[in-house]
C-alpha cells in the first residue's frame, strides 16, 4: 500500500499515534546535536538542520529548506527506548526481620519510533535475536507493543557506511510505515508504504492520493543518489582477513591512540552488554537490584577470579571488534553492525573501525 501524503498528513500521523496512546519518539534538537525525545508533533523535529559528520568530529548545518528528515543518525540509539540505560530487577523490603522480594512489572505504554532510519530498523532486528530468544522482559514488553515509522535517508553522514553493510539507505525491513521525503519546486510531499496491518489502518485514515510513476520515479533516484553518497565503506571480505590477524601490530597501534573511554558502545545501536549493581538505603530496609549498561572496554568487565581477563586495551578493542564484525555471526547469525558510523563520529581520537579493517587486512607486513 503506498500514498503521497501532504505536511499537513504527517502532522495528522503524529497525531494518531499519539491519540492511540503511543508516546512518540523521534528526532530534535538537543544540546547542540540531533537527538532522540518524546515529540509532540511534526513541529518538534529537526526541520531544515542537517550535520556535519566525520572521525571525532559533529556539527549542526543549516540546510535551503525545511526538511523534516534532512539528517543523518540522530547521537542518541533508539534502543534507549526498548533496553534502558537502567531497569530495575527487584526489590527487597525487610520488615520486623521479615523479608519480601518485588519484581517490578514490565507494563511500559506503548512507543512509536517516528523517523528511525533503516539502519536503525536493521538494529532493532539484530537486538531482537539478543532479547527475545530467550526473552527479556522489559525489552519483549516494550518491542511488541512498538510502531514504527521510518524514515529513508536521503543525506547519509561522512561516517555512515550501511550500504557496505546492506541495511540502507532506503527501509526494507521492520517498518510498519515507511516515509520518503520529496519536493518538487514549492511541492512538499511524502511518499508513505505500508508493510504491516496496522500500518495499512493507520495509513487509511489519512488524506492522501495515489502516487505517480514520477513521484515512485524520485523516491528511487534519492535512494541511489544517497547510495553513491555514503561516507564510508567496509569491505565485507575485510573482518574476516583481520580475524586472522589476531597479533597484527595494528591492533597495539589503536591502542596507542584508544581511550578506552566506552563512547563507541554506548552510542552503538546494537551493543548490549550491561551489568547488575546493588543499592539500598541508609536505614538498611529497601535493598534494590538494577541492571545498567556497561562496557565490554571497561577494565572490570572480564574480572574473574581476582583479575580481568582483558587488561590491555588493545585486548578489550580486539574483543569488541572482531566480536561485532566476526563473531556476532556465529552467536546471531547475522553482523553486529549496521553501520551507522556513530562510533566513529562520536570517538573522541576518531579512530574509524572501516580503516582498521582495512589496515588489518590489506598489511601484508603483520603477522597472522
Amino acid at each position: 500500500m503506498a500514498m503521497m501524503l501532504s505536511l499537513d498528513a504527517v502532522a495528522a500521523l503524529v497525531d494518531h499515534l499519539r491519540n492511540d496512546g503511543r508516546k512518540v519518539i523521534g528526532p530534535v534538537l538537543r544540546n547542540a546535536t540531533i537527538s532522540l525525545d518524546e515529540i509532540d508533533g511534526v513541529d518538534d523535529l529537526p526541520a531544515g538542520w542537517t550535520e556535519h559528520q566525520d572521525g571525532g568530529s559533529y556539527r549542526l548545518e543549516r540546510l535551503d529548506r525545511p526538511e523534516l528528515f534532512g539528517h543523518a543518525t540522530p547521537a542518541l540509539p533508539w534502543k534507549s527506548w526498548l533496553y534502558p540505560p537502567r531497569t530495575m530487577l527487584m526489590r527487597a523490603n525487610r520488615d520486623n526481620g521479615s523479608v519480601t522480594i518485588e519484581k517490578p512489572t514490565p507494563g511500559a505504554e506503548p512507543f512509536a519510533f517516528f523517523g528511525i532510519r533503516s539502519c536503525d530498523v536493521h538494529a532493532l532486528d539484530i537486538l531482537d535475536r539478543v532479547f527475545l530468544d530467550p526473552a527479556d522482559p522489559t525489552y519483549t514488553a516494550r518491542r511488541e507493543k512498538l510502531f514504527v515509522v521510518a524514515a529513508t535517508c536521503a543525506r547519509p553522514g561522512g561516517t555512515c557506511f550501511c550500504v557496505s553493510m546492506g541495511t540502507g539507505p532506503a527501509p526494507s525491513i521492520g517498518y510498519d510505515i515507511a516515509l520518503t521525503e520529496l519536493w518538487a519546486g514549492d511541492r512538499h510531499e511524502f511518499l508513505a508504504r505500508a508493510a504491516t496491518d496496522r500500518g495499512r489502518a493507520l495509513l487509511g485514515r489519512l488524506e492522501g492520493r495515489a502516487p505517480t510513476e514520477a513521484d515512485l520515479a524520485a523516491a528511487d533516484h534519492l535512494v541511489g543518489n544517497a547510495t553513491q553518497n555514503m561516507g564510508r565503506q567496509l569491505d565485507p571480505t575485510h573482518p574476516t582477513a583481520a580475524a586472522e590477524r589476531y597479533e597484527h601490530p595494528q591492533w597495539e597501534a589503536v591502542a596507542r591512540r584508544c581511550l578506552a573511554c566506552a563512547n563507541c558502545t554506548m552510542v552503538c545501536p546494537t551493543c548490549f552488554c550491561s551489568t547488575t549493581e546493588d543499592t539500598t538505603d541508609l536505614s538498611g530496609a529497601v535493598s534494590e537490584r538494577w541492571r545498567r549498561w556497561d562496557s565490554c572496554f571497561a577494565l572490570d568487565f572480564s574480572f574473574l577470579a581476582g583479575a580481568p581477563v582483558r587488561s590491555s586495551t588493545k585486548s578489550r578493542y580486539r574483543q569488541w571488534l572482531l566480536h561485532k564484525l566476526v563473531t556476532w555471526h556465529d552467536q546471531f547469525g547475522t553482523s553486529g553492525c549496521v553501520g551507522c558510523g556513530r562510533c566513529i563520529t562520536w570517538c573522541p581520537v576518531g579512530i574509524d573501525l572501516t580503516a582498521e579493517m582495512t589496515a588489518l587486512a590489506l598489511d601484508p607486513g603483520g603477522p597472522s
